[in-house]
């Protein structure tokens, strides 16, 4: 990825201080979008002053179309986007509002249409992309009491899967990364600790991240990789 332009999405949250070291780390040009300052200072303490001032970062909010298509269209190409931006919710089907529900699918799956949708206009305009994206054990493995959660990030599976066949033509790929549980500050506070050893930790999503945006993952098209972990 040295020299490429990579937009990565969700970069100053739980997963993505785990994930954006390792992609500033590989040498590319990298833009993060942000909602608050209160973001951005968190996401300073991860990294080396050095690694801080390389990265292009622009306040947006990803949910306005308007929005994210400025923001693409101010860079000058897209050779990679990796979105990260994603929430969690639980709540049994008869008990969950269907405002709760929209707006899972407004976070998850209605900002992953749009990164990728204006993402891709760059990338088609090039013949170049690698585009990857979040999805969640519980896309592939539904569990109860996630059921918006896991019909949320199958449609994100789904959706990258559709983008993949679209572009088998260019060298232009999509998949999509199903992690289990995540190591973050959010689940621990959520979830309690007692099993946190055997979650999944931001870093190893980095390192499968970094692999899908490479050339060298120009023949993994389509794909939706388990990171499991030990749960």
């Amino acid at each position: 990825m040295q020299g490429k332009q990579v937009l990565l999405t969700g970069g100053t949250g739980g997963l993505g201080l785990g994930v954006t070291p390792l992609v500033v780390r590989t040498g590319a040009k990298v833009t993060i979008p942000y909602r608050t300052e209160a973001n951005v200072k968190r996401l300073k303490e991860v990294l080396s002053g050095t690694e801080f001032e390389s990265i292009r970062l622009v306040q947006v909010n990803l949910m306005e179309e308007s929005a994210i298509a400025q923001l693409i269209e101010d860079m000058s190409r897209v050779d990679v986007l990796v979105h990260l931006v994603g929430g969690f919710a639980m709540g049994r089907v008869e008990e969950y509002s269907t405002d709760d529900w929209h707006k899972d699918f407004n976070l998850n799956v209605h900002t992953t249409f749009l990164a990728c949708k204006y993402c891709l206009q760059k990338m088609r305009a090039n013949g170049y992309g690698r585009i990857i994206t979040i999805g969640s054990r519980g896309a592939v493995q539904p569990a109860g009491q996630l059921g918006s959660y896991c019909a949320t990030k199958a449609a994100v599976v789904a959706l990258t899967k559709a983008i993949a066949e679209e572009n088998k033509d260019l060298d232009i790929t999509a998949n999509s990364i199903l992690p289990s549980v995540i190591d973050t500050p959010t689940n621990r506070e959520a979830m309690g600790e007692d099993q946190a050893d055997q979650w999944v930790k931001p870093q190893s999503i980095g390192e499968v991240v970094t692999l899908l945006g490479s050339e060298e993952a120009r023949e993994i098209r389509g794909a939706a990789i388990p990171v499991y972990g030990v749960m």
